[in-house]
């Protein structure tokens, strides 16, 4: 990890930057990168963080309060320029301590909106960006009167099946608190705690992310990332055919930045494709992607993603340096990098056995699982939580794309 003489490898002329949140990818990352940083995490990484000369400040994330500008006015008198969240929980409090740094309280709603997926796709209908049918939820029968009301508006008759609904946490990340529902017993598996939620109509059709690096209101850089499927299996950059949109995908970004206010820094949208060629907005972040996405860009590019986090955030950051550290999109990628999220398949599980035809298969490159702690294995409710991530890379979109949907059919836990 840290290494005591780096700390002599500063460059005093660029930006000093806080990063909320514990991640030991990126602070090995932005530890070998040439700018001051200090790392805001719980208490319990206090001892780590000491052990490994890390530049630690320790702060509790709770639910955002007055203490957040008290936080801000901390990093302030440490002379800290900007604050970069790495998690969802924390994109509220950069938000907060950058309203404090730069003195530009809009700072702080423009955070509420990332965090806040109704109001997120208000402000970006307002934008004139297509979206999807939506409202809010307050508890389970306002879940049941839109699952209804969307039918009836598709002439459903009686007896026939429920096109779905997706409901989704206001202020969770990516798949958690995402739920598919149909039927009034899909409405019962909701917990009480997931309210307020967002209810949205379904869209048929080619579901994508993408991550874009942001400084001065222009895209610096501009990835695409092909869902194979959602929750289980992605890979970049991605096949041609989701590709030859890039010239759209890079035209509703440039709304996002203009409807969203977005000077600097990194999004994660998701889009819908669908079958007629209209392109839907899904949602946007304002941290790094989940699926260590960040990781297999690196994989197939070679730059790091953390410390192109840091360029997009450093108010001293230069146009030289930001065209210096990107590669040009798709062509200067080395091949094609994918993870599959492995969640068991049975009921009760003794063992961790990668299948064969995955570790022998030359596109296999490593994984991070882990034995099962427990036998029994709970229902996946909703997308759920993968137990950990296989990882492939070849020079080959289609067969990368085959390839990870063949992992859903193998028993990875026996």
């Amino acid at each position: 990890m840290a290494d005591k003489d780096r700390s002599a490898e500063r460059d005093l002329s660029k930006g000093y930057v806080a990063i909320l949140g514990w991640s030991v990818n990126a602070i090995d990352a932005i530890d070998r990168f040439d700018r001051r940083y200090i790392v805001v995490a719980p208490s319990w990484a206090r001892d780590y963080a000491e052990e490994n000369n890390i530049p630690f400040l320790s702060w509790d994330f709770e639910r955002l309060n007055e203490r957040s500008f008290e936080l801000g006015e901390t990093l302030k008198e440490m002379d800290v320029d900007v604050a970069i969240p790495l998690f969802e929980e924390t994109v509220e409090w950069a938000g907060a301590v950058n309203a404090v740094l730069m003195d530009n309280p809009r700072l702080m709603n423009q955070a509420m909106l990332f965090r806040n997926k109704a109001m997120m796709k208000r402000r970006a209908q307002l934008g004139g960006i297509r979206v999807g049918i939506f409202e809010e939820a307050q508890d389970k029968t306002d879940v049941i009167n839109f699952l209804k009301r969307v039918n009836e508006a598709l002439l459903k008759l009686d007896g026939d099946p429920n096109d779905p609904i997706h409901v989704k946490a206001f202020d969770k990340a990516g798949c958690l608190g995402h739920r598919v529902v149909r039927t009034a017993e899909d409405v019962d598996n909701i917990p009480d705690s997931e309210f307020p939620s967002l209810m949205e109509s379904h869209l048929d059709g080619w579901e994508f992310a993408v991550e874009a690096f942001i400084k001065d209101r222009k895209i610096q850089f501009l990835n695409i990332s092909e869902y194979v499927h959602l929750g289980y299996s992605v890979f970049v950059p991605a096949t041609p055919e989701l590709e030859k949109w890039r010239e759209r995908v890079t035209e509703e970004i440039e709304k996002l930045i203009e409807t969203f206010n977005i000077d600097f820094g990194f999004i994660h949208p998701e889009y819908f494709v669908t079958s007629d060629g209209k392109m839907y907005f899904g949602e946007v972040a304002y941290r790094p992607p989940g699926f260590n996405a960040f990781e297999l860009i690196e994989r197939a590019y070679g730059f790091n993603c953390y410390q192109g986090l840091v360029l997009m955030f450093d108010p001293h950051t230069t146009q030289e340096e930001i065209d210096a550290f990107f590669p040009e999109a798709v062509v200067d990628a080395k091949g094609h990098a994918g993870c599959f999220g492995v969640y068991p398949r049975r009921r009760v599980v003794n063992e961790l056995q990668i299948p064969e035809e995955t570790e022998k298969d030359p596109f296999f490159e490593f994984h991070e699982l882990m034995p099962p702690m427990q036998n029994k294995v709970t229902k996946r409710t909703a997308f759920g939580t993968h137990w950990g991530l296989v990882y492939f890379f070849g020079d080959d979109p289609y067969r990368m794309r085959e390839l990870l949907l063949q992992q859903e059919e193998l028993d990875f836990y026996l």
